[in-house]
């Protein structure tokens, strides 16, 4: 029979024994400040836009009117002064945003990026080392098939040495002289057979560059590597030989230098521990491998040059890829497991405060101090600062102290990804998810403590009831094993509620960043759950293991053995669980990694308004606790609810992708279906040249498409196998999933057939396709013209293998070339399928190899698009061909000079143009 104990008090809810408390203006003061400055700068954000915006002294007057009222009301009436106060930090955000200072323009150099040869006089501000070399050719068999052939990065002992360079002066280059100009600027130069430089911060440099700005993808949604160099002082960027490099003096290092050299010094000792003899002979599963040491640099110092594909994607595919990302949560298992160590030391709370903060200081400035990095750390600082003064320790109220003074300091900041992620997870885990355990089973796990003593602290019969029934369980079963048992109830069942606790706080951490993973990396992770239960236990002791054994390395490489062991031990566990949970077996819903389009605006604004308020609810009573147990989940699905593709009825669309040199359409039928030919990739390299982890499909090609809320596609093209073509293939075809793969000639190329392999095993069906084959997609008639059903090809891939298509709308007609030449075109002219056409795609590039007379003769089209890179090497378009359809009163589009193009074709014939969103005016 149970046990019963009388009641010694009367019956207390949640809310009335203070474990969870209303959340009020006065209790959160800090919090809701933070709230509605967020909201000023968001406010001054959107009306920037539409109007701009200037402070006048009548704005000076309404803080002035604001303040008053705010403190008329505090003094009066409680329960209205927040209406003052709240308006009063909404204007303050409104102000900051406009009062912000921009950041430097480096722009100067663009001026002088037109390839040709110049002097240029520099400084170096950063260096960073080649990556390491796999330990062996098995880390390679890991890699997915398209990165092991003709288009896998070169080997790590041939990539470049790469430094940021601060400009001092650049040759002016006239038909007459050459000055040398004054010039402020960054460049990042790729430097080549640099085994033997020693360069250091402060060096200066002259050397002879070719300047080139970033590649820029006019196509919505496209990741813009020129945004992210801007934001590093970085305009143009180079390549030069190691030779060519003078050395003319030095000058004392920036700030900013030392703290690069000390990020790479620090990521260069893990490295060498892993080659290390004393590691060498640990056992394989307790060695630190040089991949190892990549993501051990990337975990603790931020120093992710070393992670390729093959080790990102698994966790990017299960939501764990925080991991490598030197955010909030690494500086705060640092900062708490610090603050733990100087309190059990004996040392006062003040002292323990500020010495854990001056840690994180130093282990931020290890990470590189990064943005991201410096928010984690004032983020850290003030919340243990706001601690060591409040004295209630409200959490919410502290964290809202740090949102705050992040904001005020860099108002900008509330746009950007890693602060947005950091105050969602702050939200869901402190404001949600901790509220919600107190009102289930958070408080139980304080009763089970010290069961057998007297307790401080006044329980309900419930909870007296079950601290007697683990005093039995523990004596009954202390008399069958000893008394080492006593306490073994009470510890279990201890134990199975911070089990739980995590379980919770995992699950709402999760349903809240279902905004942000859909917004910014368009990922709805199935496993994430799960992998994070995994990852966030076993990463607060891999953590601290990982920094004793880089402080241990620095004594010793056999003195790091013990710690390295544990730490290889760790890491190797949770990635093989990584690697378990991002298989792709059973492709469907059950895949480990859906991608799909962010939500639109005003749900994201939503979601963001009912978090809010369940913070607000769930505080308030047990049926708020349960209304916001059941509310969230819906939110989550209303965020990952599809939304219909932006298409238009009754037209068929025709849409040339800015993909820089290489080729990428979009055609969309009447019906709302998507068909894909190409999808851009890489055009090549000279011998020894890194290629860039860019993936043109991933970063380019799938934002596309996922702006225009794509989350299928029904048909995807590739015209022949060349790396232009196809390099984005592998990535869209992940991401996408088409229900068909249309190709031509089956040429010999590991990465083609790596393709069809993939699409074979995520059931893909795959047409082998040649002239005269007829489809019908939808309502859209489509024709094929090559290559022709004699042509073969045993060698590697060639132009003239390319699937040349038609689509056929009524009377208006596309024809699409891929890359095919003369050779080509004149087969298709012989066997009498080329007719007068709407719209024609150029066949490679504008080449002079195709697009003859004869063939535009036939073909006689009324406008042509050309997929081109800006200021490429090979003359694309060539002037001959321009002259061509200019004689022939045909309409030229350019992806070079156009960007994104679209073209309209309706049933009686007409088409009309869309360019960077904007129609143009309608030729009948």
């Amino acid at each position: 029979m149970a046990a019963t104990v009388p009641s010694t008090t009367a019956p207390q809810t949640a809310s009335s024994s203070g474990l969870v408390t209303r959340l009020r203006f006065r209790r959160a003061p800090l919090a809701a400040a933070a709230l509605w400055f967020a909201l000023g700068i968001g406010l001054r954000h959107v009306s920037a836009v539409s109007a701009p915006f200037h402070p006048t002294p009548l704005l000076v007057a309404a803080l002035a009117c604001l303040f008053t009222l705010g403190v008329v009301g505090a003094m009066r009436s409680h329960r209205t002064a927040w209406i003052p106060v709240a308006g009063l930090w909404l204007l303050l955000g409104l102000v900051a945003a406009e009062w912000q200072p921009s950041p430097a323009n480096p722009r100067a150099l663009l001026g002088y990026a037109d390839n040709l040869s110049r002097d240029v006089q520099a400084r170096v501000v950063r260096v960073r080392p080649a990556q390491p070399v796999p330990d062996s050719a098995d880390d390679a068999d890991k890699a997915p098939p398209w990165e092991m052939a003709e288009d896998s990065p070169a080997r790590a002992d041939a990539a470049p040495l790469s430094m940021d360079l601060a400009v001092d002066a650049v040759e002016d280059v006239t038909p007459d002289t050459s000055t040398m100009v004054q010039v402020d600027g960054g460049i990042r130069v790729s430097v080549y057979d640099a085994q033997a430089l020693d360069l250091r911060c402060g060096d200066r440099l002259e050397l002879p560059l070719r300047l080139k700005p970033p590649q820029r993808f006019r196509d919505p949604g496209a990741f813009q590597l020129t945004d992210l160099l801007l934001s590093h002082g970085i305009a143009v960027e180079s390549s030069v030989n190691a030779a060519r490099i003078v050395r003319t003096g030095s000058s004392p290092a920036t700030l900013s230098c030392r703290i690069f050299a000390a990020q790479t010094w620090a990521s260069s000792r893990l490295t060498s521990l892993a080659t290390s003899p004393a590691n060498r002979r640990l056992p394989p599963a307790l060695r630190l491998s040089l991949t190892d040491a990549a993501m051990l640099n990337a975990m603790l110092f931020g120093d992710r040059a070393g992670l390729t594909h093959t080790l990102r994607v698994g966790f990017e595919r299960t939501g764990t890829f925080h991991l490598f990302v030197v955010s909030g949560l690494h500086i705060a298992l640092l900062a708490g497991g610090v603050f733990w160590l100087l309190r059990r030391m004996g040392l006062p709370l003040w002292l323990a405060t500020f010495a854990t903060i001056a840690a994180a200081m130093g282990y931020t400035v290890l990470t590189g101090f990064g943005q991201p990095a410096q928010r984690s750390l004032v983020m850290v600082s003030v919340y243990l600062l706001a601690r060591l003064m409040s004295r209630d320790r409200d959490s919410l109220n502290a964290l809202g102290a740090a949102v705050l003074v992040l904001l005020v300091w860099s108002p900008g900041s509330l746009f950007d990804a890693s602060f947005q992620m950091t105050a969602l997870a702050i939200l869901g885990i402190a404001g949600i998810a901790i509220p919600l355990g107190d009102y289930t089973f958070l408080r139980m796990a304080g009763i089970t403590r010290d069961v057998f003593e007297r307790p401080r602290t006044r329980f309900t019969p419930r909870e007296a009831q079950l601290r007697l029934r683990l005093e039995l369980w523990g004596e009954a079963l202390a008399e069958l094993l000893g008394g080492w048992s006593l306490r073994l109830p009470a510890t279990l069942f201890r134990w199975t509620l911070r089990v739980l606790e995590l379980a919770l706080i995992a699950t709402v951490a999760e349903l809240v960043m279902v905004l942000p993973m859909a917004l910014y990396f368009h990922r709805a992770a199935v496993f994430a759950l799960p992998a994070n239960m995994v990852v966030i236990p076993v990463l607060s002791v891999l953590a601290p293991a990982a920094v004793l054994t880089f402080l241990c390395s620095l004594v010793s490489p056999w003195l790091a053995a013990v710690p390295g062991a544990v730490t290889s031990g760790l890491l190797h566990a949770v990635t093989w669980t990584i690697h378990l949970l991002s298989r792709r077996t059973n492709p469907g819903w059950l895949d480990p990694d859906l991608r799909l389009p962010g939500p639109v605006w005003w749900v994201a604004v939503l979601a963001v308004v009912a978090w809010v308020a369940c913070c607000w609810a769930v505080r308030r009573s047990r049926l708020g606790a349960l209304a916001t147990a059941f509310a969230l989940p819906l939110i989550a699905t209303a965020v990952l609810w599809p939304e219909p593709a932006v298409v238009t009825p009754g037209a068929l669309e025709v849409s040339a992708i800015d993909v820089g040199q290489g080729d990428s359409l979009l055609a969309v039928n009447p019906d709302g279906e998507a068909m894909l030919i190409d999808a851009g990739g890489p055009v090549g390299r000279g011998p020894g040249q890194a290629i860039s982890s860019f993936d043109i499909g991933e970063q380019v090609v799938s934002p596309y498409l996922w702006s225009r809320r794509f989350r299928r596609i029904d048909i995807m093209v590739l015209t022949h196998a060349h790396s232009d073509h196809m390099g984005g293939m592998p990535s869209v075809l992940a991401n996408f999933r088409p229900r068909e793969l249309w190709v031509g000639v089956d040429a010999h190329s590991p990465n083609y057939a790596a393709l069809l392999a993939e699409a074979y095993r995520l059931h893909i069906i795959v047409r082998h396709l040649r002239a005269g084959d007829r489809q019908r997609w939808g309502s859209v008639a489509v024709s094929v013209l090559a290559p022709a059903a004699d042509y073969g090809n045993l060698g590697s891939p060639k132009n003239d293998d390319s699937l040349v298509l038609e689509l056929a709308l009524g009377r208006a007609t596309a024809l699409l070339e891929g890359d095919a030449e003369a050779r080509s075109e004149q087969a298709m002219l012989a066997a009498g399928l080329v007719q007068p056409v709407t719209l024609l795609k150029l066949g490679h590039h504008g080449s002079l190899t195709s697009s003859t007379e004869a063939f535009l003769d036939a073909a006689h089209p009324r406008e042509a698009v050309v997929s081109v890179g800006r200021r490429n090497t090979f003359g694309h378009p060539r002037g001959e061909i321009i002259h061509r359809l200019a004689a022939r009163g045909t309409r030229l589009f350019r992806t070079d000079q156009f960007g994104l193009t679209t073209f309209l074709l309706t049933p009686d014939g007409r088409v009309s143009e869309v360019v960077d969103g904007v129609p143009l005016p309608r030729r009948d």
